[in-house]
């Protein structure tokens, strides 16, 4: 039965087994998790899409890397909310930030330099990266809170130590969403839309 009534009463239960408020940090922060990673699907889907248009001589070799990196993004992020969650175990790990960091620097090579502000805006695909970005930004802002309201909490060493790791991964996400969108912009032969005073 996929309705339990066990929240009726504005509380709901944690991996660890706790029952918080559904108002409580913990549970925003990884309810935005959550969230994020139903805009990255959207993004693979519009990254899919725009695949199946591209003409027969147009090579697919990008676009099939990103859809990949989307999908692994999409599961990290599943790790993500069970940390979160307070589920035991390793979810992420200092490998996962370095992945992010090489697929950041290999974009930046195909990247000219930038000299303007960029607008959010010139197709689906790149509108839909920016609100990846830019969730990804509130996430980060969210886990930060978190864990500065838990600093001094006595707690688990090791959740602290996948805490740092995790916000260092979604801050390099919010960095490799920026790079996918300008990428995008050239992949798809347009301008960027640079922001005008």
């Amino acid at each position: 039965m996929i309705y339990t009534k066990t929240g009726d009463n504005g509380t709901t239960s944690l991996a660890s087994g706790d029952r918080v408020r559904k108002s409580d940090l913990r549970i925003e922060t990884y309810g935005t998790s959550d969230e994020l990673n139903s805009y990255f699907g959207w993004l693979g889907a519009l990254l899919a899409e725009w695949g199946e248009q591209l003409p027969p001589d147009e090579p697919l070799t990008d676009v099939t890397v990103h859809i990949s990196q989307v999908s692994t993004i999409q599961n990290k992020l599943f790790n993500l909310g069970a940390l979160l969650s307070l589920a035991p175990g390793e979810w992420l790990a200092n490998a996962d930030v370095a992945e992010i960091e090489r697929w950041i620097d290999a974009i930046q090579t195909e990247l000219p330099p930038q000299h303007a502000f960029i607008l959010p805006a010139g197709s689906q695909v790149i509108a839909a990266a920016h609100i990846c970005r830019t969730v990804t930004r509130r996430l980060e802002r969210l886990m930060v809170r978190l864990s500065e309201a838990e600093e001094h909490a006595d707690g688990d060493p090791e959740q602290k130590t996948q805490t740092t790791i995790a916000i260092r991964w979604v801050n390099r996400l919010s960095d490799y969403c920026f790079v996918l969108a300008r990428k995008c912009t050239i992949l798809q032969k347009k301008s960027p839309v640079e922001w005008k005073k």
